[in-house]
């Protein structure tokens, strides 16, 4: 009767922590998609780019999900344990084995990030640079998206300010977008001189720092996350097994 009770004091523990977990990642994946409108929005627009970019773009959908499927586990461990279910402990752990596997699959996705995804986000550099200099300044849609994203980033095209030579912007009002040079020219117009004083980082640049900066980060919540599940699987399994024997 006490091992029983430990058992479930552990689980409520274990799924307590994989519920707050499931629902931190389901809020960053809510961000994400709401930030897609600028930063990752501009990938998903240019045409003619890799098809691999879609992985990259969806990003949002599987933090998504996996937020809400650890959202799920949790209260059904917690559940199962409350009402000595064999049913729903079974369930769990099945749940949360598929659950771990696929985490463990991107943390190493994550680790490998610079042999996969940066080098795809620098064969878009062409399309990109090409997009910017037919659409920005005459296509609205891509003049606001761009706008938002150099703003929140605080960058300046892909790679830098050149990328808009050649643009209906630079041709129309002979100056670069604001966002491309320093604050101390913010009283003067955003000139060709005045741009390549300031050389504002390309938001190239800012998303793979985004990206690697996070990357770690989330690889670690995965793996501390992994751990509990593994905990919780093997704390499941004896209290399957003590029902069982009881019944």
């Amino acid at each position: 009767m006490c091992c029983s009770g430990f058992l479930k004091i552990m689980m409520f523990i274990f799924n307590g922590a994989i519920f707050l977990a499931g629902a931190a990642i389901l809020g960053i994946g809510i961000w994400v998609k709401v930030d897609s409108d600028s930063l990752l929005g501009i990938l998903e627009s240019v045409e003619n780019a890799p098809s691999g970019l879609a992985e990259l773009a969806y990003v949002s959908y599987l933090l998504i999900g996996v937020g809400a499927v650890l959202l799920i586990i949790g209260f059904l461990g917690c559940c199962g344990a409350m009402r000595e279910s064999r049913c729903m402990l079974l369930a769990f752990f099945s749940i949360v084995l598929i659950i771990f596997l696929i985490e463990v699959a991107g943390a190493v996705l994550l680790f490998v990030f610079d042999d996969v995804a940066k080098p795809l986000l620098e064969s878009l550099e062409n399309e990109v640079r090409k997009d910017i200099q037919q659409n920005y300044g005459d296509n609205e849609g891509v003049t606001s998206l761009w706008n938002t994203t150099m703003e929140q980033f605080k960058c300046c095209g892909y790679r830098n300010y050149t990328d808009f030579e050649g643009s209906p912007f630079l041709n129309d009002h002979d100056v670069f977008p604001t966002t491309c040079c320093n604050a101390t020219f913010s009283g003067n117009v955003c000139n060709e001189q005045n741009a390549h004083i300031s050389m504002i980082d390309g938001c190239f640049d800012k998303l793979v720092q985004l990206i690697e900066d996070n990357a770690v980060v989330v690889a670690a919540v995965a793996l501390g996350i992994a751990a509990l599940e593994i905990a919780a699987m093997v704390v499941s399994m004896i209290l399957y097994n003590n029902i069982g024997n009881k019944a």
